[in-house]
């Protein structure tokens, strides 16, 4: 008896610890699956380091290690111009740090076209690209767009005034005012004294000031000691290429150039002079040719 016991329990045992290994291989091989699948569906995405506001940053603000912070940024989508280490941000430690161009949210990546160089202010002269000068042009209600105007807009230049008298005129022109495109796309780059593109509200400005090339600084001053400028807003959107425009007062209203007067033919008369004497006949004949 003692003996059908024990050969019970060996067998029971054995099917006990067959079981547990069955269900052990079980769950590994499931587990296993189940990484696998997870391995498979999740996105391997490759992150890198960036520096980013650790609250919002506001134009003119001086940027300090304290205002900012590393945190993990999809390499896929990394914006152009970020700052993956301490020496590229503050490359003069907080002793000369870069200043804000741009207002800036909590999280959202220092960028170099948003701060200027180390040690510099927010003026109008990290707006100026290379080989570009600042200009003002005086404006007013109607010329500078009902204050509609903000830093970075791009805007068409005209020029109005009376060219006649000074004979540059061609023959059949009107010698009224005329009005012609003389800078098309210039951009903004100050409006009165503040550099600043967050402005959000519209507001009647005096001057405006425009980034051109030496060139066209010569052509906007000649025009503004001239005559009148006004401007005209471009689009955000609008890569158009604006032609030559020049209208005076008659082709504004629609009318056609006086016709230059045509002399009446002379007719030909010939004669011959006869003497007779101290007196001159004078007779005339046909004309041979």
């Amino acid at each position: 008896m003692r003996i059908v016991f024990g050969l019970v329990l060996v067998v029971g045992l054995g099917l006990a610890g067959f079981a547990v290994y069955m269900a052990k291989t079980y769950i590994q091989s499931y587990q296993a699956q189940l990484e696998h699948e997870r391995k498979q569906r999740a996105p391997n995405i490759e992150t890198v380091d960036v520096y980013v506001a650790t609250q919002q940053l506001e134009y003119g603000q001086r940027l300090m290690p304290d205002d900012v912070k590393l945190i993990k940024f999809p390499k896929a989508s990394l914006p152009e111009g970020v700052f993956k280490t301490e020496k590229e941000l503050f490359p003069k430690g907080d002793v000369e740090p870069r200043t804000v161009l741009r207002t800036m949210e909590k999280y959202e990546a220092i960028l170099e076209a948003k701060v200027t160089d180390a040690g510099k202010d927010a003026g109008i002269t990290n707006k100026l690209e290379r080989g570009m000068r600042a200009f003002a042009i005086k404006v007013d209600r109607t010329s500078g767009v009902s204050g509609f105007l903000r830093v970075g807009d791009r805007v068409d230049v005209y020029w109005t005034g009376n060219i006649g008298r000074a004979g540059m005129r061609t023959e059949g022109d009107s010698s009224g005012d005329v009005t012609k495109l003389i800078e098309a796309g210039v951009k903004l780059i100050a409006i009165d004294q503040s550099a600043s593109s967050d402005a959000m509200q519209a507001q009647i400005a005096s001057t405006v000031t425009v980034a051109a090339r030496p060139e066209q600084v010569a052509a906007l001053a000649q025009a503004q000691s001239t005559g009148r400028l006004s401007l005209s807003l471009v689009g955000a959107q609008d890569d158009t290429v604006t032609q030559s425009i020049e209208i005076d007062q008659r082709e504004l209203l629609g009318l056609a150039s006086a016709p230059a007067p045509v002399e009446a033919p002379q007719e030909e008369v010939c004669s011959i002079r006869t003497r007779r004497g101290a007196e001159v006949i004078v007779t005339p004949i046909p004309c041979t040719n």
